[in-house]
């Protein structure tokens, strides 16, 4: 459990490039966003969502589709940020409720939220999804925290225009790659 939540994704990669672009403090409502989100998810999957998208395959290539290309635009917008002397006109960090919603077309959320239910709900019994759900995003929640505050360390050294851009180019980039075992 620890590991799929703490190894980089699509939304530990944002969260360090809010981190760096934006500081911690304006990065909190993502992180938040995010813990409440996946929450959702896995209780989504825990009352027989996955078993939909299993029926039915063109929800899941819709699901897909949709997160490929807000990753992409997502990374489009982390590789063209602003040096953080600009930051404050030039953008802003995802909001608590973009960062939610990005939870529902996130595919490391959904492959996640199906292998927990799996494999600590047995029977999908309501409180025990409840309770894998909590447990996922608290464990989240210190994960993302942890990344977001790496951000904020790594800002001093990126405090130049250059090292900054090079940054932020490098997590679009991861980012993207990020998609790899969703679309492969």
């Amino acid at each position: 459990m620890t590991a799929s939540t703490i190894t980089p994704g699509p939304n530990s990669i944002m969260i360090m490039a809010s981190g760096v672009n934006f500081g911690f403090r304006s990065t909190v409502p993502h992180i938040l966003g995010v813990a409440v989100g996946i929450t959702f998810v896995i209780s989504l999957a825990g009352i027989g969502i996955g078993a939909i998208l299993d029926l039915f395959p063109f929800v899941q290539w819709a699901l897909l589709a949709a997160s490929t290309t807000y990753l992409l635009y997502l990374a489009w917008k982390i590789a063209n940020a602003a040096p953080t002397a600009e930051a404050d006109t030039a953008g802003s960090p995802l909001t608590f409720a973009q960062a939610l919603l990005f939870q529902a077309v996130n595919p490391k959320v959904w492959a996640l939220g199906m292998a927990a239910v799996a494999l600590f709900a047995p029977g999908f019994a309501p409180q025990s999804v409840v309770l894998v759900a909590l447990t996922f995003a608290g464990v989240g929640l210190l994960s993302n925290s942890a990344w977001g505050w790496f951000g904020t360390v790594i800002r001093r050294f990126l405090s130049t225009g250059r090292r900054l851009k090079t940054f932020n180019i490098v997590a679009a980039l991861a980012l993207v790659a990020s998609l790899a075992p969703a679309l492969f």
